[in-house]
C-alpha cells in the first residue's frame, strides 16, 4: 500500500518535529540534586533473599512451613518501603490488610491439610502480589489517574483478582497507570509519574507501567496488567520482567475502568506479569479458570520441534523509530542461540504487511461504530488515523487500555476525562496545562481537542481494515500449529522520561498483535551497555500460548532472565 505524497511530507514534518522534541529534551537540565547528597540513578539491590524467590518456589517453602507468611509479607513491606519513594510505583498499599492475610495463611498452614491438597486448591497460597490501579481491589482507589475519580474507591474485587486471591494470592496494594490508561508513560495529574528502577530518569512503560516498576524492584512477586497496544508487554519489556498477552477471549477482562466495548473486546487483553518465566503460566491458569483449557496448557512442548521464525524489523514503517542496534544484536544471539543449542534452523521471513502496523492497528480499532466511545470518533478524527499521523498522535487510545459505554448514543471522550461531571473543555484545559493548572495530562487534553474535528473521511481505512484480516491469515498460516515468531518488542530500549510525546507511534511493535488475537509472550534478554533492559517478543498462533511460554522458560535460562537493578 504505497504512501501518498501528502503522507510522506506528513511523515518527514514528523521526524524532523521528533528531532527537535528530543533535541530540547536533551537541552534541558537535570534535576537538582540535594544538599547532602546526588540523587540514585537506580533502586538499590534487595538484601533480602526472600525477595529473590519466584512465585512457585515461594508457595512451595510455605507448604512446606520452612518459611512463615508473615517473613515473607513482612519483608515486601519492608522493600517497598525502601524504594517506592524512588519509583512511585506503588500508589496505594493495604500492608495492615496483607499481614492480617499472611497471618490466617501461617494458621492455615499449621491445622491445614497436607501439600498436595494445598497447591490444589491454593497454588499462590502466601505469594504476594500488586494489581494495576485501573482493576477494583476491594477498598483500594479505581482513579485510573483521573483527578475526578480520586475519591473513587472499589466495593468489589475485579474477576481476575478474585481469582488470585481464591488461590490464596495477597495483595499489598495498587500500582500506578497513565491517565485513563491511554499513554505509555504512566504518569498523571492524581499519583504523578513512575520511575524505571534501572535508571529513574528513564520511563516504565505504560498503562501498567507501575507493574512493570514494582515487579523490577523486587517488591513484588506477580503483577496483574492489561493490554490493547502493548501495556503489558513495553513495561514488561522497559522493566526487564516477563509479561504475557494471552489469546484474545480467555482471561476476563471484568472490573476494570476504563473497559472496552464493542470491537475492542477482541483486543483487550488481561495478563500476567512477573520476574520468573515459569510464574507466568501458574498465574495464566488462576486468570483464564475455566477458560484455560482452551490454551493447551498441559501439552508437553518439544522444542526442537518448533518452527521458528525471526523478522527483525517491521519493515521501515517511516512513522516509527529504526530498531535499536541494541536490540537486534540480542535478537541476533537468541536466533543463534537456538540454531547452535537445539540444532534448529530459524527462517528469517519479510512480512511486508508490518510495515503499516500502526495504521492497520489504528484502522480496526475503530473500524465498527460499535457500542462505544470510538464509535464517534470513527466518523470524525479516528477515521483519519491511516492517512494523517499527527492527528493520530492525538486521537487514538495510544496504546492502552480503551473505553467505552453501551448504549447507541456514543460517549464523549471529554465527558469520561470529567467523569459524567461538569464538562471539560480541551481548548480550556491546554491554555491551564501551559502554564501549570490543568489536572489532566497533555496526551489527555490533545485527544479531547480531536473531537472538535470536523469529519474526514478517509477511504483507505476499509482497505487497512481488510489489510488486517489479509495479515492475521497469513500470520497463522506462517505460524500454524508450532511455530513461533521472534520479534522485537519496541525500537528502543527505555526512554527518559517526557521522549515518548516525540517518537508516539512506536507501539506499533506490540499493538499489531493485539489486533491480530495472537498470544504474545515478553522475554527479556539481560542488560544492554546503558544498564538498561533489553528482550523480546515471543508470537503464536491464537491459542498456542503453550509455546511461547515454554520458549520464554528456555531463554530465561540462556539468557538470564530478570537482573537485579543497582547491582554494580
Amino acid at each position: 500500500m504505497a504512501l501518498s505524497r501528502a503522507e510522506r511530507c506528513l511523515a518527514l514534518l514528523l521526524r524532523l518535529l521528533s528531532r527537535a522534541c528530543l533535541a530540547v529534551l536533551a537541552l534541558l537540565p537535570p534535576p537538582r540534586a540535594g544538599p547532602a547528597r546526588a540523587a540514585p540513578r537506580a533502586v538499590p539491590p534487595p538484601r533480602r533473599a526472600l525477595l529473590l524467590l519466584s512465585a512457585r518456589r515461594l508457595a512451595e517453602l510455605l507448604r512446606a512451613r520452612q518459611v512463615t507468611c508473615i517473613e515473607v509479607v513482612e519483608a515486601y513491606v519492608e522493600r517497598i518501603k525502601e524504594v517506592n519513594p524512588l519509583i512511585n510505583a506503588v500508589v496505594k498499599d493495604r500492608f495492615e490488610e496483607a499481614l492480617q492475610e499472611a497471618q490466617q495463611v501461617d494458621k492455615l498452614l499449621s491445622e491445614g491439610p497436607g501439600d498436595d491438597c494445598l497447591e490444589e486448591k491454593f497454588p499462590l497460597l502466601g505469594v504476594p502480589i500488586t494489581v494495576k490501579e485501573a482493576f477494583s481491589l476491594y477498598g483500594m482507589p479505581n482513579t485510573s489517574g483521573l483527578v475526578n475519580r480520586r475519591n473513587v474507591i472499589a466495593t468489589s474485587d475485579a474477576t481476575v483478582v478474585s481469582r488470585l486471591k481464591q488461590a490464596g494470592a495477597i495483595p499489598l496494594g495498587v500500582t500506578n497507570c497513565s491517565e485513563l490508561c491511554m499513554w505509555y508513560e504512566s504518569s498523571n495529574r492524581v499519583y504523578g509519574r513512575t520511575n524505571n528502577p534501572y535508571d529513574l530518569q528513564r520511563i516504565v512503560g505504560g498503562s501498567s507501567g507501575g507493574e512493570g516498576s514494582v515487579l523490577a524492584a523486587a517488591c513484588s512477586v506477580i503483577g496483574v496488567g492489561s493490554d490493547i497496544g502493548g501495556s503489558i508487554r513495553m513495561p514488561a519489556f522497559f522493566n526487564g520482567v516477563f509479561g504475557h498477552k494471552p489469546t484474545t477471549g480467555v482471561v476476563p477482562n471484568d472490573g476494570q475502568f476504563p473497559n472496552a466495548h464493542g470491537v475492542r473486546t477482541s483486543y483487550l487483553c488481561t495478563g500476567p506479569m512477573c520476574r520468573y518465566a515459569e510464574d507466568l503460566e501458574p498465574v495464566l491458569r488462576v486468570m483464564a479458570g475455566p477458560g484455560v483449557s482452551k490454551l493447551k496448557l498441559n501439552e508437553k512442548v518439544s522444542l526442537e520441534k518448533i518452527k521458528f521464525h525471526c523478522m527483525d524489523h517491521d519493515g521501515g514503517s517511516i512513522f516509527v523509530s529504526p530498531v535499536d542496534k541494541e536490540i537486534l544484536q540480542a535478537q541476533k544471539k537468541v536466533v543463534e542461540h537456538l540454531e547452535s543449542d537445539l540444532g534448529v534452523r530459524v527462517q528469517r521471513v519479510a512480512i511486508h504487511k508490518m510495515k503499516y502496523s500502526f495504521q492497520i492497528w489504528s484502522a480496526m480499532m475503530s473500524s465498527k461504530d460499535s457500542e462505544g466511545q470510538v464509535g464517534k470518533l470513527a466518523k470524525q478524527g479516528a477515521s483519519c488515523l491511516a492517512l494523517c499521523p499527527m492527528l493520530c498522535l492525538l486521537t487514538c487510545r495510544l496504546v492502552l487500555t480503551p473505553f467505552g459505554m453501551p448504549g447507541q448514543e456514543a460517549q464523549r471522550f471529554t465527558d469520561l476525562l470529567g467523569d459524567h461531571g461538569k464538562p471539560v473543555w480541551p481548548l480550556w484545559e491546554l491554555m491551564k496545562w501551559l502554564v501549570g493548572m490543568s489536572s489532566h495530562t497533555l496526551p489527555a487534553i490533545a485527544l479531547g481537542l480531536t473531537e472538535k474535528l470536523v469529519n474526514l473521511n478517509l477511504s483507505g481505512k476499509a482497505k487497512l481494515v481488510s489489510m488486517g484480516k489479509s495479515l492475521q491469515e497469513e500470520m497463522e498460516a506462517l505460524l500454524g500449529p508450532d511455530g513461533v515468531l521472534l520479534y522485537p518488542s519496541h525500537p528502543t530500549i527505555a526512554p527518559k522520561h517526557h521522549s515518548p510525546i516525540c517518537m508516539p507511534f512506536n507501539f506499533a511493535y506490540t499493538a499489531i498483535f493485539n489486533v491480530l488475537g495472537l498470544p504474545v509472550t515478553q522475554c527479556p534478554l539481560g542488560l544492554g551497555s546503558e544498564g538498561l533492559p533489553l528482550g523480546i517478543q515471543l508470537v503464536a498462533a491464537a491459542y498456542n500460548d503453550h509455546l511461547t511460554l515454554a520458549v520464554a522458560r528456555y531463554l530465561e535460562k540462556a539468557f538470564g532472565g530478570w537482573v537485579l537493578p543497582g547491582k554494580v
